[in-house]
């Protein structure tokens, strides 16, 4: 990875004045918000013909947002040519799952100067991608970029102070001639605070791993486990998240950042988290059937417990906890016994320098504690 290079402040404006945002989700919806609050020509594509009606005609988006008043302005449209036409830089927030098919749909219809940042957070299953690859391959010579950080959608939609990373493609050039740089300019407000990198992947690993570590943290706090353990939880699950990011090329440094950590924290600590939520609730006994009352509710982790897991096995590398999870939502294992594994792992050096490991003392006390659940 290059070195970022040191630079004077620069003169004039570096933003981007007209934004495209691909997604009228709650994140993307939030984002658009942002935008406009910062000055920006902004349009907003949708898929559902009623959700772009009401946040043009309202400054409002019900189904993800609801009580919670848009910046004024936003022009949200079904019409995916229109949205794009003469936007300087794209916001593309869509779920993990559709970004492949986004990114196809929108390469043909914007000029390839135009960067594209992605929000989504995951990693592909099969080609073993996390986004921001997914999006090279289908729109190559492109700038790409992503946007992560610790951050829940309503908060921000609601004007309340948020920090993000954003990371790009841009290699070796001034850190002002960045399109992360340009874009932080861009979305930059008195309540949301960008933050630059070039540590793409770092980033991007941060955000998919800490989808699978809320869900841990969820289920064990569910199972009604107390808060020893889900600090212990995320602990281990950041080292983790910077044993996949270094066999990826990326930094331990932005692994303690406000994409890995950060996001890590807020994710693994609130019932507002998806993952977090969904986790408790198969916790306190809930089959998959019955969460969040059988409604589609998007679970990133879900997904990403099983892609995490492969890439970490394609590098030979271990990641307990993640494995935990798949173990539970894609192999069907009771919760307990899957804990009661971890818990009775071997006696590790947590630092990485210790390579030393001894059988667990009480391995057949802890299966039997944890491995029948809690009576």
């Amino acid at each position: 990875m290059p070195d970022m290079l040191h630079d004077e402040p620069p003169e004039g404006d570096l933003s981007y004045q007209r934004i495209c945002v691909v997604g009228g989700g709650a994140w993307g919806t939030a984002l658009a918000s942002v935008a406009k609050h910062a000055g920006r020509d902004v349009s907003l594509w949708c898929r559902n013909a009623q959700t772009a009606q009401a946040i043009s005609e309202r400054g409002e988006n019900p189904s993800y947002l609801k009580g919670i008043s848009l910046a004024e302005g936003i022009r949200a449209t079904t019409d995916m040519a229109q949205a794009l036409q003469g936007a300087e830089a794209i916001l593309l927030i869509t779920p993990s799952v559709s970004i492949r098919e986004m990114t196809r749909a929108i390469a043909p219809l914007a000029p390839l100067d135009c960067p594209i940042f992605t929000g989504a957070k995951g990693i592909e299953a099969g080609s073993g991608l996390l986004m921001t690859g997914i999006m090279a391959e289908e729109t190559p010579g492109r700038t790409i970029g992503a946007i992560s950080g610790p951050t829940f959608a309503v908060e921000t939609a609601a004007d309340q102070p948020t920090a993000v990373t954003i990371a790009c493609t841009s290699g070796l050039v001034e850190p002002s001639a960045m399109a992360a740089a340009r874009m932080a300019a861009t979305l930059t407000t008195d309540s949301f605070r960008p933050y630059i990198s070039n540590d793409l992947v770092g980033v991007e690993i941060g955000g998919a791993v800490k989808n699978v570590i809320a869900i841990a943290c969820g289920m064990l706090h569910g199972a009604g486990y107390g808060e020893n353990l889900r600090a212990a939880l995320i602990t281990r699950g950041l080292a983790e998240i910077k044993e996949l990011a270094v066999a990826m090329g990326g930094l331990r440094e932005t692994v303690t950042g406000l994409s890995g950590m950060g996001d890590l924290m807020l994710t693994c600590s609130s019932p507002k988290s998806r993952n977090f939520s969904y986790g408790t609730q198969r916790g306190s006994g809930l089959s998959e059937e019955q969460v969040f009352d059988g409604r589609p509710v998007v679970v990133e982790g879900r997904t990403n417990a099983v892609t995490v897991t492969d890439l970490a096995r394609s590098k030979q590398l271990h990641m307990p906890i993640c494995e935990m999870v798949r173990s539970i939502v894609s192999d069907g294992r009771e919760i307990g016994e899957a804990f009661a594994d971890y818990w009775s792992s071997p006696i590790e050096g947590e630092p990485r320098a210790i390579n030393f490991k001894i059988p667990h003392p009480a391995s057949s006390a802890a299966h039997h504690r944890y491995g029948r659940g809690r009576e």
